[in-house]
Parts: structure tokens; sequence; C-alpha cells
């Protein structure tokens, strides 16, 4: 067994996803399908294929058709539900999932983005350094639809730019993020709470380190990305699968 083990993952898939109800009405967004499949089974398969044995989906905005389709298990995960019964944002929703953890790490994904990495080499990095947070940074050659981080030689975090504020090539939150569970009594109780604007900048200098992954990255935020969708996953780097198995 390796370290994952020892790791829940939480997926956050509440959102409303305003901007892609144009090409999606009908279904949260997670659940918007690409190349036959819903978007989530493409988060779920990168869990599958390492030694991590729960996932905890925070849902919101139809839970029922998540829960739905998804059901309690998936390709050898154990599949647990955290619900929002209001919208709580990011930052709340992973608040109130802390009561379905158990173990000491959690793997936090956003449900709406896919980025290739190892998560045996992030979860090392973690522990190397024992931090709070490690968040993966992705390299992007235009930053505009997205806030930026800043990180220092020893790639703790020292920064973070909200989104709009810089439009050339940078280091992006790819939303994903290796945590000590204990880290998420640190979120503010404030409703709605960002993970993005309320926590992660109250933890620099609190053990909130970036770990960089060269892997393809897309999130499904708007119909333009969603139409990427397709064509992205029909071209996936294998290494990364390689790396892990």
């Amino acid at each position: 067994m390796s370290d994952l083990s020892r790791v829940t993952a939480v997926i956050l898939a509440g959102g409303l996803g305003t901007r892609l109800q144009k090409a999606v009405s009908d279904q949260p967004k997670v659940m918007a399908e690409v190349n036959g499949k819903p978007f989530l089974y493409y988060v779920l398969d990168q869990l599958a294929e390492v030694d991590i044995k729960r996932v905890v989906i925070s849902t919101g905005y139809m839970a029922d058709k998540i829960e739905k389709v998804i059901g309690f298990s998936y390709k050898g995960l154990k599949v647990d539900y955290s619900r929002e019964e209001r919208p709580l944002g990011t930052g709340g929703a992973l608040k109130l999932s802390e009561q379905s953890i158990s173990t000491k790490y959690c793997l936090v994904m956003n449900g709406d983005s896919y980025t290739e990495f190892d998560p045996v080499s992030l979860f090392r990095s973690h522990k190397q350094k024992n931090a709070s947070i490690v968040l993966l940074a992705k390299m992007v050659p235009s930053t505009s639809r997205f806030g930026t981080i800043q990180m220092n030689e020893q790639n703790e975090i020292i920064r973070f730019m909200e989104k709009g504020s810089s439009t050339g090539i940078g280091l992006i939150n790819a939303g994903i993020y290796i945590m000590k569970t204990s880290a998420l009594q640190n979120i503010p109780e404030k409703i709605p709470c960002s993970l993005e604007y309320d926590f992660f900048p109250f933890m620099i200098g609190k053990g909130i380190y970036g770990y960089e992954t060269e892997g393809k990255f897309i999130d499904i935020g708007t119909s333009e990305s969603y139409a990427n969708a397709s064509i992205f996953f029909e071209q996936l780097d294998s290494k990364y699968l390689n790396i892990i198995n």
C-alpha cells in the first residue's frame, strides 16, 4: 500500500456553473458530458488509478443528479457525499466536508477541472516540507481567466493575485490540493467562503506551498473551454499513469 492509502479525496462539485448554462442547462457543471461520459468521471478515474480508497463528493446545486449517476462506489472507490443545503462557497463546502473525513490527510480537487499530475509525488512533497497545504500549480501562457500565484525559492507561496490582475504567462492554481485535515479548521466561518480569496491568502506564512506540474490542464468553466474538452481528453499523455502505476 502506498502513502495515498492514508488520504481521503474530496471533490468540490457544488457550483452553479453560471457561465456554462447555455451549453449545459439541465445538469450540474461537473456532469457535463465529454466524449459520452460526465466530466466528473475523468476526475474519479484519476483517483481510481492510485491507492486512494475513499472519496467524498461535495455537492450542492442539482446534488440529486450527481448522486443518482455516481452512486456509492466507482471502480473500487468508496463514494460518500457532503451536501450543502445552501451555497457555502468552495471554502464553506470544504469545511462542511471535514466531518466526513477521518484520515490525517485529504486530497482536494475541483470537479470542473482536470490536470495531469502525479499524486504520489505531490503527497511526498507535502510530507517532506511538513506543510499544511501544498497547492498544485500550472504554468499557462495566458492568466487572464485565472488567479495567479507567486512562490519563493523554497516553493513557499508568498502571494496570490486575483483574476484579471495579469494577462501574460504565469503560474495558476490548478485546483488540486493536498492538505492536513486539521488545516480545514482554519477555514473562516463566513458564508459564502472562498478557498481562493478567503482561506489560501490567510495561510500565507503558515505552511502553504506550491508544487508545479508540467501536465496538461483544462477547466470547463466557460462554453469555449468546454467545447475544447473532447479533444483535450483524446490527446492526454499517458506518462502520468506510467509514473503512478
